[in-house]
């Protein structure tokens, strides 16, 4: 059995790609190859190989996102969102930190910039709650496990299970097919999106609160512990978005001042046609492109919306910007993926 393949009707980049394939298996490349190419069921198998990780990487190239199906076992999110069932179990925070989290722009400056709590969170794991699930004295009035919008910002440095997921072989062999030489973890965040309260995430690019020099360096890897969909609030994104740079920066205030954090620039308001939506199944994956447009709805269904996401950064010759609200510490320095 063989497949007949045109390579006339192959764009440039992929017949490089497929002569470098046969090359690399030692066949001869010669000028009847450029007419048609025979191939018996394992030549055929190499080839989709190589072809569908060329494609998945020139979609996150041109698109600025890309969803990739089954990156993690059935197993593997029940066992992430089992292991945060008993850090919410344990979960005592005070009363003073109870702090709702929001994207919106005047919210951010008054609930995120102007607490402590966020903006040492780097290199711990804390607790970030939705709207209105408190009293008037910070008391909880909904079930605390219902109640949380993010744990963040280390659970990849001091969680075993989260830590072995983000360093695994199979998101190392992501970076790697991505090109990314010395890639290092900067931050890492269980989502909830909780069944009839979880929030709207409002249109933003991950470069205004990650910024680097040159830009194009960040990556959120997004996956899902459930199904997300269109009714639980799975994520939308702009097309093509990342290729048009930054409107707005969250930045450190300098010493001394409050609040703690300030924007430079506003977001754009952008046209609702131009979003696509982005469901995924569980154990699926979304990578993400710090400069891609992308947003979600809350979250009117009656089922969650677990996720645990974290951002990787490109650190060869790039520069970390030291007004990001997020530094490295002594105590945690963003580590290395390829351990």
């Amino acid at each position: 059995m063989y497949v007949k393949l045109t390579y006339r009707c192959l764009d440039v980049c992929t017949q490089q790609m497929l002569s470098r394939c046969y090359l690399g298996q030692g066949w001869k490349y010669h000028s009847t190859f450029k007419h048609n190419v025979n191939l018996n069921n394992w030549y055929y198998t190499e080839f989709t190989k190589y072809f569908k990780e060329y494609h998945a990487t020139t979609m996150y190239q041109d698109e600025g996102y890309l969803v990739l199906d089954g990156l993690l076992s059935p197993e593997e999110c029940d066992a992430l969102r089992d292991r945060m069932s008993e850090i919410i179990e344990q979960m005592d925070v005070p009363e003073l930190c109870r702090t709702q989290f929001s994207t919106d722009h005047d919210e951010q400056l008054k609930k995120q910039g102007s607490a402590d709590y966020f903006i040492t969170s780097g290199d711990k794991i804390r607790f970030f709650f939705e709207k209105g699930v408190f009293d008037d004295k910070g008391e909880f009035i909904v079930p605390k496990e219902h109640s949380l919008n993010k744990i963040g910002h280390a659970l990849h440095a001091y969680e075993p299970l989260f830590k072995a997921v983000t360093l695994s072989p199979k998101v190392q062999n992501l970076a790697k097919k991505l090109g990314l030489i010395y890639p290092v973890i900067l931050q890492s965040m269980y989502i909830f999106k909780q069944p009839g309260i979880g929030g709207e995430v409002t249109p933003h690019q991950d470069a205004t609160f990650l910024y680097t020099q040159p830009l194009g360096r960040v990556m959120g890897v997004w996956l899902a512990l459930e199904d997300a969909a269109l009714e639980n609030g799975c994520l939308w994104f702009i097309p093509g978005s990342h290729n048009n740079g930054i409107t707005r920066r969250m930045v450190r205030t300098p010493k001394g001042t409050f609040p703690l954090t300030d924007f430079i620039g506003r977001e754009k308001d952008y046209d609702d046609k131009l979003f696509v939506p982005a469901p995924v199944k569980k154990g699926g994956a979304v990578l993400i492109h710090g400069e891609v447009v992308h947003r979600s709805a809350a979250n009117t269904s009656d089922v969650s919306r677990h996720v645990y996401t974290f951002h990787i950064m490109e650190s060869q010759n790039t520069i970390w910007s030291p007004e990001n609200w997020l530094q490295p510490t002594e105590e945690l320095p963003f580590p290395s993926l390829y351990t």
